[in-house]
């Protein structure tokens, strides 16, 4: 039996270079918050993500920002874009409005989600005459055109679903409806979404899942969304990122080395296709997106 010396092996096994990426946004507030996305946007651009989306507020609250950005990014960048669109507080009416605007200003990608309520602590009701769920929501949207879209899935089960089996059966009820993809929310260790993505196909899930990758911007605002939307943070993560909140440039370096370390072995079991949560920050997902291989792609020379 041949021992391997562990000290022979590389101390960077670079990946194969095939790997997809996507980003997500969300629509400024401020003239200063609006200067930041677009530096974001412009440092990130080179490496050809494959699209970014822009979210949406709870109660369409970010409608006319949310357009905005996503109408400059098709009309200004060259990189598709996709808008979030939900079902709340709004009716069918209303929602077909803002989605024929978004296809008069060349938007073919739709990221269709239920939504929060609009008020937190609250429980989710249908708006009268509106979508009744996401599933509800991508069935209309196809009705309208051909838009791809893109649908939210839960490793750890979304909090409003009574189990794991009746989350997978939504899914899979979304899929159904002509859902493209499913992009998940984010989650912090790799056996988490393998074992979702197993437990989809056995459900008879088909599209492709996506795994949602949240680079730590603040350990303490993890904690809070985490809480809001039932993702499970593990004792190591307050222990790695413990004395670190006066000492952002520390912080990064740490948040960037960790979740390369979660993508590449995603990337070991098989994940090909990365989305980041960029909080309009690009410099913690350029450099994970550096460590996994990814590289500006350079123009080619006219008549080279």
């Amino acid at each position: 039996m041949t021992i391997l010396d562990p000290l022979a092996a590389p101390l960077f096994a670079d990946v194969a270079g095939d790997i997809d990426v996507s980003f997500e946004f969300f629509p400024p507030k401020t003239e200063k918050m609006e200067e930041t996305l677009w530096d974001s946007i412009e440092t990130l651009k080179p490496l050809d993500p494959r699209f970014v989306s822009v979210t949406y507020g709870a109660g369409g609250t970010t409608r006319e920002r949310t357009h905005n950005t996503v109408a400059r990014i098709a009309r200004e960048t060259g990189i598709p874009a996709a808008a979030h669109l939900t079902c709340v507080e709004a009716t069918r009416e209303e929602i077909d409005q803002v989605a024929e605007e978004y296809w008069a200003a060349g938007v073919r990608h739709i990221v269709a989600l239920r939504g929060d309520p609009p008020r937190a602590g609250e429980k989710y009701a249908t708006h009268p005459g509106g979508y009744e769920n996401a599933a509800d929501l991508v069935a209309g949207l196809k009705k309208l055109h051909d838009f791809e879209i893109s649908v939210a899935a839960y490793p750890e089960c979304h909090p409003d679903s009574p189990s794991q089996m009746a989350d997978l059966d939504n899914l899979k009820r979304k899929i159904d409806a002509g859902a493209t993809r499913a992009i998940t929310q984010f989650f912090f260790e790799p056996e988490t979404f393998l074992r979702f993505r197993d437990d989809a196909a056995a459900a008879g899930i088909t599209a492709e899942i996506v795994p949602g990758i949240m680079p730590v911007m603040s350990f303490a605002s993890v904690v809070r969304m985490s809480a809001m939307c039932g993702t499970q943070v593990p004792g190591w993560m307050e222990r790695l990122f413990e004395g670190l909140d006066d000492r952002p440039a520390a912080r990064q370096l740490v948040a960037a080395t960790l979740a390369a370390e979660l993508s590449r072995k995603l990337y070991a079991g098989g994940v090909r296709q990365f989305h980041f949560y960029t909080l309009n920050r690009a410099e913690l997902s350029y450099a994970i997106c550096h460590l996994l291989g990814v590289r500006p792609k350079v123009p080619a020379l006219v008549g080279a």
